[in-house]
Order: structure tokens, then C-alpha cells, then sequence
């Protein structure tokens, strides 16, 4: 009989084990789990260790709160929260404040769910973010209230030139670009924006209208994601102009452009 419930004990605990191993896991900011799900991102073909869902928080404009996750939004940079812009008329707008707004506004009442890319160096989850089935990152940059973080991805790049070439959020009048506000907080300048919607302050960024030394092979990348490289005897050099945010480089050589990804221009 004492064996017998002894038996019975034991299988008891071992159930009880079980299930706290499967409940999910608690924060002082409510209930958050990370699901070992396998995602595969079908663009490059990694695969994506984590899924990541849980009471959500915006931060600013390219950032959540996830549960106890901090999450920085992939491919994208939004105007930082104490960030002005210029409408079209000349005034001063808070297009920080209202790239927050918009990420608020986009979550709603929604659950949301992230696709782990990387850590940052700060520790930060950079991730691909949706809820009610719409990419947030994607979003953002198409409505013009984010710009493509092209230093680090291409996938919302398409997007950017689109809103800017509609004027839409940020792009309707003058807005610098948010790693130069970053660089320098309290020397705010705005610059014109051209016909394309294009920025000086974007094309300035790391220097980018001078050359480094003598290194002067401009390495630009086209419309359709071309990296090709121009020389100074080049017919389109004069005209091409190097954003290094965009990820476009300056060479010292042709063989070093080369050895880098860039061609020669066709003709």
C-alpha cells in the first residue's frame, strides 16, 4: 500500500514539473513568451532563431517594448523624439512626436509579434515587427514617418524612394536625417529637400559630397540596386553624388571597388 502511493506521488510531481515547464514565462510587465518556432526569412534564406510575442510599449518611432524585450525595429531609422521637421510652408513640426504617434496608432489594440534579426550592441533585439498581419517596419517607411536605414538593410529601401517621390510624412517638406540629429542634437540644421525629396544632410552624411584623401572613385548605387563605380573620366561622374547612408562608398582603386561589389559603367 505505502508502495503503491509512494507511486503515486512521484507521477504527480513529474505532472506538476511538466506544466510549469510549458507555462509561459512572467514579467513584471505582464505575461511574455518566446516561442522556439523555426521562421525562414525567404529574402536571404536564414533562418530565424526566435519568435517573440507579449504585452507591447512603443518607445519612439523604430522602437518597442515586448514583454522584457527591448525591441529596435529592422532596416529602418524613425526621426528621433525630440527631432523637428519642416512642413511645406516653412514651420516647425515634431515629426518625432508624430513617428511615435504613428507606431501607436498602427499597433492599436493588436497583438504583436517579432522575428528576431540580429543584437545590436546595445543589447537591443533587432527585429521585423506586425500586427493584425501588417509589417510595422514596412509601414512606417511607406507612410513616411521612417527612413530606410540603407547603412544596414535594403529591404525597405524601394519603399522610401516611393514616399519620398509622393512627399508623404517627413518627405512633404525638410528633414534631417535622424543619425545627423543623433551626432549632434543641439546643432539642429534642416536641409532643402530637391525634387526627389532627397536631403543635403543625407548626402553630407560621413562626408559624403568630399572625398577621403584620394580616394576619389565615386561607388554609387542605382535605382534598381546597381553598385557601380565612376572614375573621374567617367561620363556620369560629375553629376553622381555619394550618400553614405544609402551605403555608397568612396574607392581609392578600381580594383578595390571591384573587390567590393561595384562594376564599371556600361557603354
Amino acid at each position: 500500500m505505502n508502495s503503491r502511493l509512494t507511486s503515486l506521488i512521484i507521477i504527480a510531481l513529474i505532472g506538476a514539473l511538466a506544466f510549469w515547464d510549458e507555462a509561459p514565462w512572467q514579467s513584471e510587465n505582464g505575461p511574455s513568451t518566446v516561442e522556439p518556432v523555426v521562421i525562414t526569412d525567404a529574402r536571404s534564406g536564414s533562418t530565424l532563431a526566435t519568435r517573440l510575442t507579449g504585452p507591447v510599449r512603443v518607445v519612439d518611432g523604430d522602437t518597442i517594448r515586448l514583454g522584457a524585450h527591448r525591441i529596435r525595429l529592422h532596416g529602418i531609422d524613425a526621426p528621433e523624439s525630440d527631432q523637428a521637421c519642416l512642413d511645406p510652408q516653412g514651420a516647425p513640426w515634431a515629426c518625432g512626436d508624430a513617428a511615435t504617434e504613428r507606431l501607436s496608432d498602427l499597433i492599436g489594440d493588436d497583438p504583436v509579434y517579432c522575428s528576431e534579426r540580429d543584437i545590436d550592441r546595445y543589447q537591443r533585439i533587432i527585429g521585423e515587427c506586425f500586427a493584425d498581419g501588417s509589417n510595422l517596419n514596412a509601414a512606417l517607411v511607406a507612410e513616411g514617418f521612417a527612413f530606410a536605414y540603407r547603412r544596414f538593410s535594403l529591404d525597405y529601401a524601394a519603399l522610401e524612394d516611393e514616399a519620398r517621390e509622393a512627399r508623404r510624412g517627413i518627405w512633404a517638406g525638410t528633414v534631417q536625417a535622424p543619425w545627423d540629429h543623433r551626432r549632434d542634437p543641439q546643432h539642429v540644421v534642416i536641409p532643402d529637400v530637391g525634387a526627389t525629396g532627397s536631403t543635403s544632410a543625407a548626402q553630407d552624411a560621413g562626408s559624403g559630397l568630399q572625398p577621403p584623401g584620394d580616394c576619389v572613385i565615386k561607388g554609387n548605387i542605382n535605382r534598381g540596386g546597381e553598385r557601380i563605380y565612376h572614375t573621374p573620366d567617367s561620363h556620369s561622374y560629375s553629376r553622381t553624388r555619394i550618400d553614405e547612408s544609402r551605403g555608397e562608398h568612396w574607392f581609392c582603386t578600381e580594383e578595390e571597388a571591384r573587390a567590393a561589389g561595384w562594376r564599371a559603367p556600361r557603354g
